[in-house]
């Protein structure tokens, strides 16, 4: 049997927590309900011996980045969501309407979407980075710094891929982070987590180590997404969501996502953005608004001792095309079952790794030069990438 062990997204949603489950193999399976504990206090004696080190200057660095977002969604955009997926999904809609039904069939017992999470400072004109999904739906956004002070935001831009949102107060001189290199960070190092859990135990820092990186856990629901996931075992909770991870000198290595539990809050694992796609993806939206990414259309595999006998191929790497998707780019540009792309964009593609390295960020519009194998012979081929379908 498998054991399911679900990952929530570190942020309240709507009154609910969205669940995704990482299965890992176990004797038994266990089944998974949302809980809504509320934390109890409990008073211990303090017999730990003392670290080498704290996170007393960080945390005094870092906290007044950190601030405190409510997500509301108004009534007027909560019904006009609502009315659309009625309509959607009933071809009577408008007949119902017609007749005065609506209320009979349920089309105006609408309900807002609002929600709580955490966002970090990363400019001091206002800037502000949180996850997507605490924001995803509202229209109406209020950040709360620590030193209590409220501003309404606006969205700048969101990247579903990412699940990354930025946002700006009008506001000048603030704390901002600075940025760590991410892509140094070493398992084992000691981090903190700054953020809001439950909402009311507000600029709240936890610690634990770096437990692994680059974890693609699936989390973020879609044909393409950007999952490279820090893993550590700092504790953060629902209202944690878009807050900091930071090292032991206050500098921000990711941005708090999500967690592992069967319960609801924290049970041992969260999980970070790195640092390194967060100023990437920052630059994107400020430079694009919404991001959207590009995307080939094709499925397949990397090219093995089977495809190769298989196939009859005179090359042992490359990614094999199993699939081309109806509508895709790649199927407008010509690309077709059977074929193994070794190249693009100049650069040799041995796997799949190599071949989503060159594809990552690649945006709608953009030109993706492949080189394919197609029956066992070199052709290029020009692909301009579409959106998702």
């Amino acid at each position: 049997m498998k054991k399911i062990i679900p990952l929530v997204f570190a942020g309240f949603i709507g009154g609910m927590v969205a669940f995704v489950a990482i299965q890992l193999t176990g004797p038994q399976e266990q089944i998974t309900q949302e809980s809504n504990l509320s934390p109890t206090a409990v008073f211990t004696s303090n017999t730990a011996a003392v670290a080498p080190f704290d996170f007393v200057d960080a945390a005094r660095r870092v906290t007044p980045a950190v601030v405190h977002i409510v997500a509301e969604e108004s009534a007027q955009m909560a019904q006009q969501r609502f009315q659309k997926q009625q309509e959607q999904r009933s071809p009577f809609g408008d007949m119902f309407d017609f007749w005065g039904m609506d209320d009979f069939f349920g089309r105006n017992f609408y309900q807002p979407r609002n929600g709580t999470g955490s966002g970090v400072v990363v400019s001091e004109d206002g800037y502000i980075v949180t996850n997507n999904h605490v924001v995803e739906y509202a229209d109406v956004i209020t950040v709360s710094l620590s030193d209590k002070r409220q501003f309404a935001a606006t969205k700048v831009g969101t990247d579903p891929s990412t699940d990354l949102a930025l946002l700006k107060i009008e506001a000048n001189g603030l704390n901002a982070v600075e940025f760590a290199d991410s892509d140094q960070l070493n398992v084992g190092e000691w981090v903190a987590a700054i953020g809001n859990p439950f909402s009311y135990l507000t600029s709240t820092v936890t610690a634990g180590i770096v437990s692994a990186k680059g974890r693609d856990l699936d989390i973020i629901q879609g044909q393409k997404t950007i999952e490279e996931f820090i893993q550590t075992d700092a504790a953060i909770n629902p209202g944690n969501s878009g807050g900091a991870l930071v090292n032991t000198e206050g500098k921000l290595l990711g941005i708090n996502t999500a967690i592992a539990t069967p319960t609801g809050v924290f049970a041992g694992y969260s999980f970070a953005i790195p640092a390194n796609l967060v100023k990437t993806v920052i630059k994107d939206i400020k430079e694009n608004g919404n991001i959207e990414r590009g995307q080939l259309g094709v499925r397949g595999d990397d090219v093995n001792a089977e495809i190769v006998t298989e196939l009859g191929l005179n090359i042992d790497h490359g990614f094999y095309i199993a699939r081309v998707d109806k509508g895709s780019a790649a199927q407008f540009a010509g690309v077709l079952p059977g074929d193994v792309i070794i190249g693009i964009n100049g650069k040799q593609v041995r796997d799949f790794d190599d071949l989503y390295e060159e594809m990552e960020f690649a945006k709608v519009g953009e030109t993706m030069k492949l080189k394919l194998v197609r029956k066992n012979k070199e052709i290029e081929i020009p692909v301009k990438l579409r959106k998702g379908i």
